[in-house]
């Protein structure tokens, strides 16, 4: 448990938030490298599978075309939404996802390289 402190017009209000019940869902978009194979999937733990694709851990598609460069991401409340996101972009032709990506991160960077500094190396 952790207390939350909410300023109103009526004062500061603390809330107790359980966080077990605060769950927080990833649909995210990986690259091999610019211009190169996308992988599209869903976590509640962004950085965890990020670091699982970086690492090669799950063997499948990202580990046999070393897709784990994570170019964008977005993120829900309700697990339900960021699985229908999921589904439909998984439904986009390339050029669709890519625009959608390119918006925020035209040079397709790592968005998560820095996350793992102490531990891995390009």
């Amino acid at each position: 448990m952790i207390t939350v402190v909410i300023p109103t017009k009526v004062g500061i209000h603390n809330l107790i938030v359980d966080m077990k019940n605060v769950h927080q869902y990833y649909v995210y978009i990986l690259a091999s490298k610019i211009r190169g194979t996308l992988y599209i999937g869903m976590t509640n733990d962004l950085q965890r599978r990020v670091y699982e694709h970086k690492m090669g851990i799950t063997k499948g598609f990202t580990s046999k075309y070393g897709v784990n460069k994570l170019i964008y991401f977005e993120t829900f409340k309700d697990v339900n939404e960021a699985i229908e996101r999921e589904k439909r972009l998984k439904k986009w032709n390339r050029a669709w996802k890519i625009e959608l990506f390119e918006k925020n991160n035209p040079s397709w960077q790592d968005l998560a390289k820095d996350w793992y500094d102490d531990i891995l190396t390009d």
